[in-house]
């Protein structure tokens, strides 16, 4: 899969060994010659990039509210995990809006990447999708999720991550201070950065 990664991003090095395997978190270890010559342990951890999608319809965005079992409901843009046979982030991106909302787009655009943490090679790549042509039943994970569509106003949505009042959505925070309204967001550019095969 290739992947547009921003600047200054940090990946697992070559000569890094899978230290422990997890059903979502992967731990890496390599041995880092250090400025004095001596050498330490580094570690990293991987899991498979999270998709986010940014829908608008008219002057709205849509959310979602997302319960699963032993977490309290969360509020946050569509989208999930890329599994291994998603050929792209986009492909990823697109089965996520369909499964958590029955939305079809036409038009998409790749807008940001981010990489929340860098200990960890995790990636965040976000969609602008517009032109909805489909609106289909939802296809949830019945014993494992339960999301409600929210359509909410671009200003509110800001707001509320730029004041820390929707805590699951902070990693936004460096985006929403750069895109001020919704003009500023539909008038953003396809995000460049560096592609590499992962």
């Amino acid at each position: 899969m290739k992947k547009i990664l921003p600047p200054n991003t940090a990946l697992i090095p070559v000569n890094a060994e899978l230290a422990f395997k997890g059903r979502i978190f992967d731990v890496y270890q390599w041995p880092q010659t250090m400025f004095d010559g001596s050498v330490k342990t580094f570690e990293m951890i991987k899991r498979p990039d999270t998709v986010q999608v940014i829908v608008v319809r008219q002057s709205k965005i849509l959310l979602v509210e997302d319960e699963q079992p032993g977490r309290t409901p969360r509020i946050h843009f569509p989208g999930g995990r890329v599994d291994p046979e998603d050929k792209s982030w986009e492909v990823a991106a697109k089965r996520e809006l369909r499964e958590e909302t029955g939305l079809i787009c036409k038009k998409w655009k790749l807008i940001d990447v981010s990489q929340p943490i860098i200990k960890a090679e995790w990636f965040i790549p976000i969609f602008l999708a517009t032109e909805i042509i489909d609106e289909l039943p939802q296809q949830l994970d019945v014993d494992g999720e339960k999301i409600t569509p929210l359509w909410r106003d671009f200003t509110k949505i800001r707001e509320d991550v730029l004041s820390g009042k929707e805590q699951t959505m902070r990693y936004l925070v460096p985006f929403f201070n750069r895109i001020k309204s919704l003009d500023d967001l539909l008038a953003q550019t396809a995000f460049e950065g560096k592609e590499i095969e992962c």
